[in-house]
């Protein structure tokens, strides 16, 4: 008789047991589904959302706690992140964590905090040490990471705080540190290998990041747009091509939106426009969508093509755009001559910036349409120096150097601090009017600024100096560049030139060969110019010849130019006309007028006769043409052809430009 009640109280228990269980899974069912609601809301940037699902559970675990802190400063709450760490009742190591992070992915000054609550932990992981190493990497404190970093257990340093170190080494441009990390490490992942290949890449060492990009393991599409953008960047296009082919063909590596943008912004700088499009039928055969950054690489190539209806119809496709969107499309416009068409896309662009307003103060500037673009930069918010420099980039565009002064002069007023450009413009203008009292007193203000080591500075004072006839002056700042490019040795070659140092140009010419400095257009037009005015003929046709030969430069008519100058002076004016009649293109006047003046100085009325035609049918109101006609008549008795020529001149209401000359008071 007693086993029955034996048996009642036994599942009378079970059930309750079973009850409790079923409510406690129930609960914690409850509490998954909130943690996961608060962490999905937060990385969405709902977080009223979270908040909503954190303040309605009755039962928080310690996950509640972290998610919402998580949430907090994913938002950009700090402050109210460290509010909800102080309330938990529970800290753990990934709470912790958690803290830290937020403080590490703030402010570096917020370093200060997560270094205490690192100091407070007693117990850390792997995570904790990766994620301070990466903290102070990110916020330039590389002594401290390299501290902690010695610190961390063997076992935990690697991969992913060697990882961290080496990336806040590269960060600061510290590759030998880096290197050093690196082949200690024990065991590498791909993230390893693929920071190292960017690090050598920026530092423009590409042979070493082959070398290493070869001896991979293993590759991502990270580690190729690394290799593929290394090469871009230092101009070797057909090789990153090529490694994009090969990536195609041998790598299992899914293309994403960054490779794409690579390859785009590669097509475009080199002009590939078949590649570019063959790149664009690929993305649709993929099928890709045009995210924003990719939309934009896009828009830009055919921007650089010229296809500006090509260029509008990926913007239309595009369901998401940003400013970039709308500036890169209004680019377009502008870089293509259709400004007007940028003016009403610039009308409808929801959100403008300073790159907005500039580009299309630049677009109106280089139409002529000053008048224009000073209203839209009085109509700016907010006229920063980029705004100033693009109003006095534009007055020296149109050669109106004296309002390019006095803008300048007004910036300075405003309290608006010129940056390099805004300083290299106005040098411009300054040489421009060859006014080298105001040349002075900017190369004053760029030695106040601390900026006189700045490159395009530099050559900008060469230049001006070389202008304003200071020769010296103008070397002397020449031979304090450190690395001069280009342009320094053109402007500088150019400047002996104009000057009549002739012989000192061809020197440097030959210097900078030497160096290993690839002439351009520019550097010859500047040594047919010395070999003009030092009247070296033989050396002037070896170097025209080598433009083609040597160089692969075809030469434009300013070159032409020279040489009929150069044939001419040495009275050589029949293989002159022979090599006008040789040009690919037409002759402009400047070559004609060379011809004249050569034609007068050596007594040719022949040569002068076909020269001052020629001159008269481009330019009718030239009155250099009748001048020099008039002359020889006279020179060779023929003073009824010239009395003719001179009531032909004034029939015709010709006259002559009268001479002038400024001095600076």
């Amino acid at each position: 008789m007693l086993a029955k009640p034996r048996t009642l109280v036994l599942q009378k228990r079970l059930f309750r047991l079973k009850s409790f269980n079923t409510h406690t899974n129930r609960a914690s069912k409850f509490i998954v589904h909130c943690n996961s609601q608060i962490t999905k809301h937060g990385r969405n940037g709902n977080l009223k959302e979270a908040e909503s699902f954190f303040s309605r559970m009755p039962h928080k675990n310690v996950i509640s706690w972290t998610a919402i802190l998580t949430a907090y400063y994913e938002n950009g709450h700090i402050a109210k992140a460290r509010e909800m760490f102080d309330k938990m009742p529970q800290k753990t190591t990934a709470s912790y964590n958690a803290m830290i992070t937020a403080y590490t992915r703030s402010k570096p000054m917020m370093m200060r905090e997560a270094s205490k609550l690192f100091a407070e932990m007693t117990e850390r992981n792997s995570v904790s040490y990766a994620t301070m190493i990466t903290g102070l990497a990110r916020a330039g404190m590389m002594d401290n990471a390299e501290e902690l970093y010695l610190e961390t257990p063997l076992e935990w340093r690697d991969p992913v705080c060697s990882n961290a170190l080496i990336s806040g080494h590269l960060k600061v441009g510290r590759l030998e540190e880096a290197i050093r990390i690196f082949e200690g490490m024990v065991k590498r992942d791909v993230v390893s290998w693929s920071s190292m290949i960017d690090g050598y890449c920026k530092k423009e060492k590409i042979d070493h990041a082959r070398e290493l990009f070869e001896k991979m393991p293993e590759r991502n599409v990270v580690t190729w747009t690394a290799m593929i953008d290394g090469h871009m960047k230092m101009g070797c296009y057909e090789v990153g091509f090529g490694l994009f082919l090969r990536m195609r063909n041998e790598a299992f590596v899914q293309v994403n939106s960054m490779m794409l943008t690579v390859m785009f912004e590669a097509c475009g700088e080199l002009g590939k426009y078949k590649e570019g499009i063959q790149m664009h039928g690929l993305v649709s055969r993929v099928g890709f969508q045009f995210d924003v950054f990719l939309g934009n690489a896009v828009i830009t190539m055919y921007s650089r093509f010229g296809f500006v209806d090509e260029a509008r119809k990926i913007f239309d496709m595009m369901t998401k755009k940003d400013v970039v969107s709308w500036n890169s499309l209004i680019a377009c416009y502008v870089q293509n001559d259709e400004v007007e068409d940028a003016y009403v896309l610039f009308e409808k662009t929801p959100k403008k910036d300073v790159i907005s307003w500039t580009t299309m103060i630049t677009g109106f500037s280089s139409k002529g349409k000053m008048g224009k673009s000073i209203e839209l930069f009085r109509m700016m918010p907010k006229q920063d120096d980029i705004a100033w420099t693009a109003v006095i980039s534009g007055f020296v565009g149109n050669m109106e150097y004296e309002e390019a002064i006095y803008w300048f002069i007004e910036m300075v007023r405003k309290m608006v601090r010129p940056n390099p450009l805004t300083l290299s413009t106005v040098l411009s203008a300054s040489a421009g009017l060859a006014t080298l009292k105001q040349g002075l007193l900017i190369h004053t203000l760029v030695l106040k600024m601390g900026m006189e080591f700045d490159l395009s500075i530099q050559n900008s004072l060469v230049s001006m100096y070389t202008k304003c006839g200071n020769v010296a002056d103008g070397h002397q700042i020449f031979m304090s560049i450190k690395s001069p490019n280009i342009v320094s040795f053109n402007t500088m070659i150019t400047g002996f030139a104009q000057n009549g140092f002739g012989e000192e140009a061809l020197e440097l010419f030959h210097k900078m060969l030497n160096e290993g400095q690839k002439p351009n257009q520019i550097t010859f037009l500047g040594v047919l110019s010395a070999c003009t005015h030092a009247g070296l003929l033989e050396q002037g046709w070896n170097h025209f010849r080598s433009m083609q030969s040597l160089y692969q430069i075809d030469p434009g008519p300013h070159h032409y130019a020279c040489m009929v100058d150069l044939l001419g002076r040495a009275g050589f004016l029949d293989d002159a006309i022979d090599l006008i009649h040789s040009m690919p293109c037409e002759p402009h006047s400047g070559i004609w007028g060379a011809l004249l003046g050569a034609s007068g100085m050596h007594l040719r009325l022949d040569v002068a006769k076909l020269a001052a035609q020629q001159l008269l049918e481009l330019e009718p109101d030239n009155a250099a043409s009748y001048a020099v006609l008039s002359y020889l008549y006279s020179s060779a008795g023929r003073k009824s052809d010239s009395e003719k020529l001179r009531m032909a001149q004034r029939l015709k209401g010709v006259k002559k430009s009268p001479g002038c000359s400024w001095i600076i008071v």
